[in-house]
C-alpha cells in the first residue's frame, strides 16, 4: 500500500476554532501504529495544542499542507484557501441546503475536490463521530452556571475559563440548591449530547428518575427525568406508537410536554428536531399558569422552533438571556416573570482540549479503519458530498441548492 499523506489544517473560519481533529498524543499514536501514514501539522497560533506540543514528539509542522493527499480540519474551509484536487474532511454545513455554504460547495466542485463531511460518517444508519457530547457535557455545565445566577445561589466559573473538563467538575462544587425546593430536571433527547449531558448530572449525584415517578412523586431531593420522544409527544389518534414511527412520520403526533412543564424547573434541550416534527412547547404553552419552568438549557438549539422561548443564540461570552412568556420578547435574565435561557451553539469550543481528543478517539477507532480495509462498510462513502467535481449519488438532492434553486 503506498504512503497516504494527512495534512491538520489551520483553521481558517473567523471567529477562529481552536479544536483539532486529533490531539499530539493521538497523532504520535497514529504514526506509530500505521507506519503507512504520514502526518504533517501546519503551523497555528490559535489552536489549543501549541505547536511545540506536536513537534515535541516529532510530529512534522510545516508551512502549508499543499503536499498531502488527505486535508483534516474542523470548520469550513474559506474558499480563498481550498486547494484543487484534494480531499478534504470537516463540517461543511450543506448537506441541509444551508444558504450560507452554498458558495463553498460551488468551489469545491469547482476544485474537484473530494468533500467528506464529519456529519455524514455512519455505519448501519447511526453517526460514529462528532462534538455532540462535549456539547452536552458543557451544555449541562451551562445549565447550572444560569441556574445560579438567576437564583443568586452560587457562581460558577465559565467553561471556557476552566484549563479542563477535570477543573470544570470540581466547580460544580460549588452548586448549592435550596433543600427546600429540589430541583427537577427534565431532558429530551437520547443521543450524544443528552448522554453527555447526563454525565454531569451523573456526576453531580442527582438521581434519574422514571417518567411516571418524576410525574407522579413528590420528590424530597433533585431528580431529572430523561424523556424519549413518545414520552413528550403522543399520537394523534390516541393509540400506541413508536420512536421509529415518529421519526418516519412526526406528523401523526401532537406534543404531550406540557404535562413534564408542570413538574419541571429546569429543562434541558437535546433532542434532535426537524421540519414537519412537532414543537415541544410553544408560546401559548408558555403563557399557561401551570408551566412552570424557569431555566432551559436549550443545547440542541433550533431558533424559532421547538423551544419557543429559543428567540436567538447566545454566545460563549454573553451565554444568557430572558424571555417574558407574555410579550413573547426578551428580557433581562433573571426577571422572575421570565425564562432564563442559555442558547450557546458552539458549547464544544468551551472545552476544545477535552472535546478534541474525545472527537480524536472516536475518529481512531470508527473511521481510520476505513483508509484500510476499502472501506468495506461504506462509513466514508456515506459522508462523501463530493467527488472530482460531481455531486455523489447520495447528495444529488442538493443539485437544485447549488444552482440556487
Amino acid at each position: 500500500m503506498n504512503k497516504i499523506k494527512i495534512g491538520i489544517l489551520k483553521e481558517g473560519k473567523t471567529p477562529p476554532d481552536e479544536r483539532v481533529p486529533f490531539s499530539p498524543e493521538q497523532v504520535r499514536e497514529i504514526l506509530d501504529r500505521h507506519p503507512v501514514l504520514d502526518i504533517e501539522v501546519q503551523e497555528s497560533n490559535i489552536r489549543c495544542f501549541k505547536d511545540e506540543m506536536y513537534s515535541n514528539l516529532d510530529i512534522p509542522m510545516v508551512s502549508s499542507v499543499e503536499n498531502c493527499d488527505i486535508i483534516m480540519g474542523v470548520k469550513e474551509v474559506p474558499i480563498n484557501e481550498l486547494i484543487d484536487n484534494k480531499t478534504y474532511f470537516f463540517f461543511s454545513h450543506t448537506f441541509k441546503k444551508q444558504p450560507y455554504n452554498r458558495d463553498l460547495l460551488r468551489a469545491i466542485l469547482d476544485k474537484k475536490i473530494t468533500l467528506i463531511d464529519y456529519e455524514g460518517l455512519s455505519k448501519n444508519g447511526f453517526r460514529v463521530l462528532g462534538f455532540g457530547r462535549y456539547a452536552g457535557i458543557v451544555g449541562c455545565y451551562n445549565a447550572f452556571i444560569t441556574y445560579g445566577k438567576r437564583y443568586k445561589l452560587y457562581n460558577l466559573k465559565p467553561a471556557n475559563e476552566c484549563e479542563d473538563r477535570d477543573e470544570m467538575e470540581r466547580e460544580l462544587a460549588k452548586v448549592k440548591l435550596d433543600p427546600n425546593y429540589p430541583l427537577r430536571i427534565a431532558i429530551t433527547g437520547n443521543g450524544r449530547v443528552a448522554h453527555g449531558a447526563m454525565e454531569v448530572l451523573n456526576y453531580m449525584n442527582i438521581p434519574k428518575v422514571a417518567v411516571v415517578n418524576y410525574l407522579s412523586e413528590n420528590h424530597t431531593g433533585s431528580v431529572y427525568c430523561q424523556l424519549k420522544v413518545t414520552d413528550y409527544n403522543k399520537r394523534k389518534d390516541e393509540t400506541e406508537g413508536s420512536i421509529s414511527e415518529f421519526y418516519g412520520a412526526p406528523e401523526l403526533y401532537n406534543r404531550d410536554f406540557m404535562r413534564f412543564a408542570a413538574k419541571t424547573d429546569l429543562y434541558i434541550a437535546c433532542h434532535f428536531w426537524k421540519k414537519g416534527s412537532p414543537f415541544i412547547f410553544t408560546r401559548e404553552d408558555a403563557k399557561r399558569s401551570d408551566f412552570n419552568i424557569k431555566v432551559v438549557a436549550d443545547i440542541s438549539c433550533d431558533i424559532d422552533g421547538p423551544v419557543a422561548s429559543t428567540l436567538r443564540p447566545t454566545t460563549i461570552e454573553n451565554p444568557i438571556y430572558g424571555y417574558d412568556p407574555q410579550s413573547e420578547t426578551e428580557t433581562p435574565f433573571d426577571d422572575s416573570k421570565g425564562i432564563s435561557v442559555m442558547a450557546v451553539d458552539n458549547l464544544p469550543c468551551e472545552l476544545p482540549k477535552d472535546a478534541s481528543r474525545d472527537f480524536g478517539n472516536e475518529f481512531i477507532k470508527n473511521v481510520l479503519p476505513a483508509l484500510f480495509n476499502k472501506d468495506k462498510d461504506g462509513v466514508l462513502k456515506n459522508a462523501t458530498i463530493a467527488e472530482n467535481g460531481y455531486l455523489t449519488e447520495k447528495y444529488l438532492y442538493l443539485s437544485n441548492y447549488i444552482k440556487g434553486l
